[in-house]
């Protein structure tokens, strides 16, 4: 008989990676995935601890799914699992807890599997594939308890990055998002006591993954501001219809006060000015953004300051995150807390905010021809899926495949999404 297995992951691109890795090496040596109501015999759980809902959150499936699969094993890994490990060794149903990622291939290997993946070939019938380039975090901003549970920051190796993307590409993938836990420092750990000419950087690995196919492009996912070099500029500049011109950044604060409290290390002015730069080398770029509201201390000018940041830059997607407090974390001692009613009202105005300036940066885009990935093709021929700058197109195409890239002349904005006609379909 098969051994059923379920799989449940929460939080970031990184942990979807990490639980895709156990799902294939554990498939190759004979699992199946359960069904949606049958029992599984093995359940992994990859748990978030980036806000205290997200510890809830780990709990309450780790509950589940012992309750749906009375006779499973439990391993639990990811953050929550690392943060308190005899917390989740507690609950219902937990036979291993899994604390370091690093142990993914002994954990794989006391299942049997020999021939231990060094990647991953699909994403759970995703469109667009996640390949992890970099673990850790060696920054110590106030309020993020990630450093204490992913504290060791390495690298993947070039060529075998490239591997992985060779695989993803012949199975059919167009697009391959890079994901790390901070993408920026992609190299700086085997970069150590090489002369600067002979550092790999992020730039010299998008660069290498362009050469591998023309049809075949990539996204980064969130990377701090002042880490988009010049150098990095320049890949995106040579390989324009390759390297998506949609860039992530992280402001958290539009706030020099509130920045140093959160012990970020640029200033609003450092940011503002290296999302201008990319403006001025790039056509229409587009940037997404995470913002803390009601952070400690902060006053109706600090959260001005990060409106003001916000129009400027000109976000199309702005994640609003209400501040959490955090054990273990500086900010969490710190004692100007804001009540929630004001961090609910700020957060509503910043969506309001976020609204607007995605409908002016639409507005740009109409007559633009963009590249598309094709998620969907309805009954009615209606290609539907996320454009290189990161925005929801619809075209009418019937002939378009699945996971094929397309052009589109955007020809009007729709209740948020772009929408092409169809005599400005542009099959590559």
């Amino acid at each position: 008989m098969v051994a059923k297995l379920k799989t449940v992951t929460l939080g970031c691109k990184v942990n979807q990676y990490e639980t895709q890795f156990v799902r294939e090496g554990l498939i190759s040596i004979g699992y199946s995935e359960a069904e949606d109501k049958q029992p599984a015999d093995l359940c992994i759980v990859n748990t978030c601890t980036i806000t205290g809902e997200g510890d809830s959150k780990s709990r309450q499936i780790i509950r589940r799914m012992n309750r749906d699969n009375p006779d499973a094993r439990i391993v639990v890994m990811g953050c929550y699992a690392t943060r308190e490990p005899e917390t989740v060794a507690a609950l219902p149903g937990v036979s291993e807890v899994v604390t370091d990622k690093r142990e993914l291939p002994d954990l794989l290997g006391r299942f049997g599997v020999v021939d231990i993946p060094n990647g991953i070939s699909g994403l759970n019938n995703r469109h667009r594939a996640y390949v992890k380039v970099q673990d850790g975090c060696l920054l110590r901003c106030s309020y993020c308890i990630i450093p204490t549970v992913r504290p060791d920051m390495f690298s993947r190796s070039m060529d075998e990055v490239l591997a992985e993307c060779r695989v993803l590409i012949d199975r059919g993938f167009r697009e391959v998002i890079l994901t790390g836990i901070h993408l920026g420092h992609y190299g700086v750990d085997f970069n150590k006591g090489k002369p600067k000419s002979e550092w790999t950087r992020l730039s010299h690995l998008v660069s290498a993954i362009c050469e591998l196919s023309p049809d075949v492009r990539v996204r980064m996912s969130s990377i701090e501001a002042t880490e988009v070099t010049r150098e990095l500029i320049d890949v995106m500049k040579a390989y324009p219809t390759q390297v998506c011109p949609h860039l992530h950044v992280c402001l958290q604060s539009g706030s020099d006060r509130i920045l140093r409290r959160m012990k970020r290390r640029w200033t609003r002015r450092h940011i503002i000015d290296r999302c201008e730069l990319v403006k001025s080398e790039l056509r229409l770029p587009a940037f997404t953004t995470d913002v803390i509201v009601g952070f400690p201390g902060e006053t109706e000018s600090d959260f001005e300051d990060t409106l003001d940041a916000c129009r400027q830059i000109g976000f199309s997607k702005i994640h609003m995150f209400p501040f959490s407090s955090r054990r273990g974390t500086p900010a969490a001692e710190m004692t100007d807390q804001i009540p929630k009613s004001v961090k609910s009202e700020r957060g509503r105005v910043l969506l309001d905010l976020e609204s607007q300036l995605k409908r002016e940066y639409f507005d740009t885009l109409v007559g633009e021809r963009l590249q598309l990935l094709v998620e969907k093709v309805d009954e009615n021929g209606i290609a539907s899926g996320t454009s290189c700058r990161y925005a929801q197109i619809r075209v009418r195409a019937p002939e378009a495949q699945e996971n094929s890239l397309i052009d589109v002349v955007v020809d009007r904005v729709e209740e948020g999404v772009l929408v092409g006609s169809n005599a400005c379909l542009l099959e590559r």
